[in-house]
């Protein structure tokens, strides 16, 4: 007897209640830059909870630092665009064998309801807090737009995303991160052969995931698009193994992340790989990511549909992949 589907789970971690007037929301504009810096370092774990709020603290004039904290975290519901229970697609959780890895790995699987014949797969890699709300929003996304979408959760070996960011982060610290990376080879080889994909691959990667997609470039041959937004490159010497083209999206103000790219670019243009480059001014890491206020409406929707297309041609063999190109 068939496993009975895991119903769509509901968006958590929203601070939005249901008729609580809403507040207008904010951009990267209304922040300091260094509250900014200040975020994506206690994002990414380079300072804890009490030393943003240390730090962000003389910034905060006629508020708070906690209240500068809530202001940038995520919004989960109120950024949705594509319900779970959205009657266009189907979707279920998943589960598969990853003995290189932790074992097992969970995942969100997505599909058209009514798909015409096998359709292009695309791995969503998450960022550094699992598989949270706003990715399996991502992945309804590209369902809707005709691609079989798989988004593995990396801490489901921790017992998967908690429900809450800072936990979610604080979780994502004690993974095994070798073991990790063979989860996500796993997680590809399993959707590149399910029967409802036409067997072309492609990844879409954010932040963390975005250094995930640049490393299955490296890993996987049979590969035949990967997107990154701003991860972290790989070493340079690793730019021979990479067979899939690439669409790489950078913000530009993001100094972690753009430190690396220079000596990879070079390293990807001296072994022949095709790629495209584009950095979209004025933005902030996380420009994507519409549940916060560093999400940039423009350069996300322009990101996105130089996304779409770039799969188009690579998944459905509309024709080749671009070459070296530089920012918009």
């Amino acid at each position: 007897m068939p496993e009975p589907k895991t119903p769509p789970r509901e968006p958590v971690s929203s601070r939005h209640t249901e008729g609580a007037p809403r507040a207008p929301r904010r951009t990267a504009s209304d922040f300091h830059p260094d509250v900014l810096r200040l975020f994506d370092s206690y994002v990414h774990g380079l300072i804890d909870r009490r030393g943003f709020l240390e730090r962000a603290a003389k910034f905060a004039t006629g508020t708070t630092a906690l209240a500068l904290l809530d202001a940038l975290s995520p919004r989960f519901a109120e950024a949705a665009q594509v319900q779970g229970n959205d009657p266009r697609i189907s979707t279920e959780f998943v589960e598969l064998d990853s003995p290189a890895g932790y074992g097992k790995v969970r995942g969100y699987l997505v599909k058209p309801a009514k798909p015409s014949g096998k359709l292009p797969a695309v791995l969503v890699v998450h960022e550094n807090r699992g598989l949270n709300p706003h990715i399996e929003d991502v992945a309804r996304r590209l369902a809707l737009a005709n691609f079989v979408a798989f988004a593995p959760d990396a801490l489901f070996p921790l017992g998967g995303y908690p429900g809450d960011e800072d936990k979610a982060r604080e979780l994502f610290a004690k993974l095994d991160q070798a073991k990790t990376r063979e989860d996500f080879i796993a997680a590809a080889h399993y959707l590149e052969h399910h029967p409802a994909t036409n067997g072309k691959l492609g990844v879409v990667g954010f932040c963390y995931g975005g250094g995930v997609a640049h490393f299955l470039a490296t890993k996987l041959p049979t590969l035949k698009a990967a997107v990154p937004f701003y991860g972290m490159a790989p070493s340079p010497a690793d730019a021979k193994l990479v067979k899939a083209p690439l669409l790489v999206h950078l913000a530009e103000n993001d100094d972690r992340i753009n430190a690396a790219w220079p000596d990879y670019e070079a390293a990807l243009k001296a072994a022949h790989v095709h790629f495209d480059v584009y950095r979209y001014p004025g933005t902030q890491h996380g420009f994507n990511n519409d549940t916060t206020p560093r999400y940039d409406d423009a350069a996300a929707k322009l990101a996105w549909s130089r996304t779409l297309a770039f799969f188009e041609k690579t998944l459905r063999g509309h024709g080749p992949a671009g070459a070296h190109a530089g920012a918009p």
